[in-house]
Order: structure tokens, then sequence, then C-alpha cells
């Protein structure tokens, strides 16, 4: 199996360099860009697989390069930011991040999340059917699409994911534990407020009214579950 090559946007030479030597000792390959200029060079240049984004460049606001690689590729992009305002973390999922990981941060952590994006990129989700069908929403599991509608949503890998793990146990309800293991593969006490920005994300895309959600249903202390129809 190739080398899984990583790309790590970060204007922190310190930090970069920390990284790319953890990396190496892990067996993968990257390349560091330290503006986005130079970030989008390296990228079509060398086409990573995954890419470690720092959102404050001197160029250009990381949010930007989320944007425009997302117009092009479904590359995993897993933001690295000293940013910590849960609006940060949303804007960046809503423009198409995978993850975000607050710096300061564990390097275990880091190469565990890396490993998760390896194991999407790798995986194609299937069903046992096609397509899913509930009220105005639709999931065609083959392609990928989501709709509401006449209209198509956009949803990051990992939001996908989340949808589809629900909707596979749909009626249930799934823990806040249970579904940081098997959409993250790994599991903390502070995972919990990744759950909870992801699904704000979700909810916001396939819900007509957010704030009153009506296909995924919180359980108050408990976790989340899809309604039992479709």
């Amino acid at each position: 199996m190739p080398l899984t090559s990583i790309l790590i946007v970060e204007d922190d030479k310190y930090i970069s360099s920390l990284i790319q030597m953890f990396l190496k000792d892990e067996g993968y390959k990257s390349y560091v860009a330290t503006s986005g200029k130079e970030a989008f060079a390296l990228f079509y240049a060398n086409s990573p697989d995954v890419v470690l984004l720092d959102l404050g460049l001197p160029d250009m606001d990381g949010m930007e390069i989320i944007s425009t690689l997302r117009e092009k590729t479904q590359v995993p992009i897993l933001v690295v930011s000293a940013r910590e305002e849960e609006l940060d973390k949303i804007n960046a999922l809503d423009a198409g991040a995978d993850d975000f990981i607050t710096k300061p941060f564990f390097m275990g952590e880091l190469l565990a999340r890396i490993r998760v994006a390896e194991r999407k990129m790798r995986s194609s989700p299937q069903s046992d059917s096609d397509d899913f069908q509930c009220e105005e929403l639709h999931v065609s599991w083959t392609s990928g699409i989501v709709s509401l509608g006449e209209k198509e949503i956009h949803l990051t890998p990992t939001e996908f994911k989340l949808l589809k793990l629900l909707i596979e146990n749909r009626g249930k309800v799934l823990t806040h534990n249970f579904i940081i293991h098997h959409v993250w593969g790994f599991g903390e006490s502070n995972d919990a407020q990744s759950l909870r920005v992801f699904m704000a994300s979700l909810r916001r895309k396939i819900e007509l009214d957010p704030a009153k959600p009506h296909y995924i249903i919180t359980q108050v202390g408990v976790g989340y579950r899809f309604i039992n129809q479709g």
C-alpha cells in the first residue's frame, strides 16, 4: 500500500516541523506550505491524500482555502487552529472541512484523526439499497448525493457518515459515545463538543427549521435518534 501523503499548511515553522517529524516517524510522506498561495501550488503538484490546515495564514484566511479545494476535490481536510470559538468551528465545517482540532493538541490525537481520515478515504459506504427516502429527504448511498426536495445538499464526508449511521439505526437512540466511536473511531469525554458542532451543522443543512428538528431528535443527556420512518 503506498504511503499516505499529507499537505501541512502552517506558517509557524516550529509547529510544522514538529508535525512533519512525527508524521515521518509514523511512515507518512508530507509537504509543508507556509501560505495559501504555496498551499495551492503544492496541492496541485502533489495531489496529497490529506490536508492539515491552519486557518490563520499570512496571505489569506483558511476558510477560503477550504471552499476553493471543496469545489475541486473531496480530499479530507483537517483544520488545526488556535481558534476556539464554536462559530469558527461551525464555519469551517460548513465550508467543507472534515474535522477541527484546536491548538494546543496532543500528537497522538492528531495521528488518530489522520487515521480516521484515511479509513474514510479508502472506504466506500454501502447500504442494502441504493437510495433512502424519508419525506423530503433523499440520500443516494452509491453517489453520496443528499437532497431536500429538489435542492441538493452538500455534506462533508464526516457529516455524511454521521447521517448514514443515524439512518441505519433509525428509531434507536444512539448514545454520544456510540456515535463518536463509530464516526471518529475513538472517544474521549471532550469529543462530545465536536459531536455537537457536527450535529448542529448537519441539522442546518437537512432540517427545514434547525431550532425544531424533525429528522434528528435529541434525547437530552443521552444522544440522538433519527425518526423511525423511511
